[in-house]
């Protein structure tokens, strides 16, 4: 029995769902994790969506900034928010789904981007990520009886040396540095996740799934980061089939600088 899940950093998805539609009536992927949504709950846009085929939805989001939504074509339940920092940002939001005879909860994140100087004493928002990632420690990925675990979203870290354009360059650029990247990993060590990106993709190859809006030609330059993830439980990893990175979607029309990303299960 297969699946897909997908995640992608929207950013702002009243202003890009005719990107959103275009990829999903291709892509048909089952489940759709959006992050930095930008729309505070009265105002999601459900419908267009349900009209595609996700009849459950789940979703945290406030005015103008953050947000996160889970769209299933699978029946959602067991719901929750996770107010890490207890800011009051809605950066994460997770549920159980059923496939077969095996439950699964499914995390959906958007870490912090901690701003851009990489030095908590000046700069408040790297303390801020600092500090979600700290917490994120305690997440693991066998912490339900009889459960497995999927995670994804915009952890917006870059944790491997070729998962920037240039390892010695960006390690003093926020999303790439020491402190973020090995607590990152920590997260995943501790909780006993796999990081399926890599699971058929060798370490020492480029893997990027964001290109930055600062680039006069995006796709000559190539300096992109994988700033997000799809991670599982250890048990999930035999039944990985492959991950798609849509890097063609960062071309197009009015693009997230973030580009879809898809696993495919088959349990």
């Amino acid at each position: 029995m297969g699946f897909s899940v997908t995640t992608w950093n929207i950013n702002s998805l009243r202003l890009r769902m005719p990107i959103v539609e275009q990829f999903v009536l291709k892509h048909k992927p089952d489940i759709l994790c959006l992050q930095e949504t930008k729309v505070p709950n009265d105002l999601f846009p459900a419908s267009p969506l349900r009209a595609m085929g996700y009849e459950h939805i789940i979703i945290h989001g406030q005015k103008g900034y953050h947000g996160v939504a889970i769209a299933s074509r699978f029946p959602l339940v067991e719901d929750h928010r996770q107010d890490y920092c207890n800011v009051g940002d809605t950066r994460h939001i997770s549920a159980v789904f059923e496939r077969g005879s095996r439950r699964i909860r499914l995390h959906n994140f958007y870490v912090p981007a901690g701003g851009d100087e990489p030095d908590r004493t000046i700069n408040p928002k790297f303390g801020h990520k600092l500090d979600f990632v700290e917490e994120m420690k305690q997440l693991k990925a066998n912490g339900e009886a009889n459960t497995s675990a999927i995670l994804v979203g915009d952890l917006n870290i870059a944790p491997l040396e070729h998962d920037v354009w240039s390892h010695k360059q960006l390690l003093k650029i926020v999303s790439h540095t020491p402190v973020e990247t090995e607590g990152l990993l920590e997260v995943m060590q501790r909780g006993a996740w796999l990081d399926l990106m890599r699971q058929y993709v060798p370490e020492n190859e480029k893997l990027y799934t964001w290109w930055s809006y600062r680039a006069k030609d995006w796709e000559a330059a190539d300096r992109g980061r994988r700033l997000d993830h799809i991670w599982s439980s250890k048990d999930l990893g035999p039944h990985l089939q492959r991950i798609d990175i849509l890097k063609e979607a960062r071309g197009w029309e009015r693009p997230s600088d973030h580009v879809p990303v898809t696993a495919h299960f088959n349990l």
